[in-house]
């Protein structure tokens, strides 16, 4: 009996084949990028003369904690088909707030409380108008942004930067102190990867996240709780804002809101995107996290030696950025449900 091909399971195969290239591409671009981070290293040790300074090594592992629980954040949000571009925003203010508060006389453990219930409270609400009132991730996430920046500029506080109140030594240890002859700011990262890494794979809602991001109508038919999920995404993005803020101000007893001016947020989307996490969604993990984090991290540190303008190191980092979504684009083309879905 000769049996005939169906097309719909020659398209079966193909998107197997197409899905195990992928997966091998993928992995390769993981391994590009770490093996790119070594000679970034490599090169800066042998070129640059204070690059191995302990001086410089400390405001590097700082600066990548940073940026990699920020980028952590943004991992879920882009693995669930999201963005959150309030990342830096939330930060900022919500760091501002609870210093605003001790100054004014509260204990500064109970301002941090308040701090974070700022942030939980702003997450729920900009989850709630992506998941329920569907506005796109991409115009609620900055519209969001801009308001969050507006009120901490406006009416939490009269100063761009806010000092740290004194004697605060435990504070000022999750940014300057060591362990074991390791930077706490690497602690809290390395905490913080494999408590993220563990919710990914080893929990119900972390197998959500990826299911809504790989199909939010397949999600919806077998019973996922999507919208709720999708709330619970932005959440985990904004405790992770507040972390990293509590990182940055520890380590120089401040915060500074001019940063949510700055680049930083795209600094973090470079480093997921060029990591490997796709922005189609459903793909991607940790690991990818932590090697888009050590070669942007050296990167940035290296133009900083070089004493490269401002205006030169946007045009590099805009550069690298716009490569890594055509790489984006290549390795995880468009499908039927992402057209008819829409982009982030």
């Amino acid at each position: 009996m000769i049996m005939e091909s169906t097309p719909q399971s020659l398209t079966s195969s193909g998107t197997g084949k197409s899905a195990k290239m992928g997966s091998r591409i993928g992995l390769t671009q993981e391994l590009i990028v770490f093996l790119l981070a070594i000679a970034l290293f490599t090169y800066f040790s042998l070129t640059l003369d204070n690059f191995l300074s302990s001086a410089n090594i400390l405001n590097l592992i700082r600066n990548v904690a940073m940026l990699g629980m920020l980028s952590l954040g943004m991992a879920v949000v882009v693995i669930g088909r999201g963005v959150d571009l309030s990342l830096v925003a939330v930060m900022a203010v919500s760091l501002t707030f609870s210093i605003v508060l001790a100054n004014q006389g509260y204990a500064f453990s109970a301002a941090l409380v308040l701090g974070l219930a700022l942030v939980i409270v702003v997450a729920i609400i900009m989850g709630f108008l992506i998941a329920y009132v569907e506005i796109p991730a991409i115009f609620a996430t900055l519209a969001v942004s801009a308001i969050v920046y507006g009120l901490g500029r406006g009416v939490i506080a009269t100063l761009d930067v806010n000092n740290v109140p004194d004697n605060l030594d435990w504070f000022l240890f999750l940014g300057r102190g060591s362990f074991l002859g390791i930077p706490i700011p690497i602690w809290l990262f390395a905490i913080s990867a494999l408590a993220l890494y563990l919710f990914l794979r080893r929990t119900g809602f972390g197998r959500f996240i990826y299911a809504i991001g790989d199909n939010i109508s397949t999600a919806r038919i077998t019973g996922i709780p999507v919208r709720p999920t999708i709330i619970l995404q932005y959440v985990l993005s904004g405790v992770m804002a507040f972390l990293a803020g509590c990182v940055t101000a520890a380590s120089v007893a401040s915060m500074n809101m001019r940063m949510v001016n700055s680049t930083l947020i795209y600094d973090v989307l470079l480093v997921v995107i060029l990591g490997g996490i796709g922005l189609s969604g459903g793909r991607g993990g940790v690991r990818n996290v932590l090697v888009g984090t050590v070669l942007i991290g050296l990167l940035l540190n290296g133009m900083t030696i070089l004493d490269f303008s401002y205006t030169v190191q946007n045009l590099v980092k805009s550069t690298v950025l716009l490569c890594a979504l055509i790489v984006d684009a290549l390795l995880n083309p468009r499908d039927e449900q992402t057209s008819q879905q829409g982009d982030i």
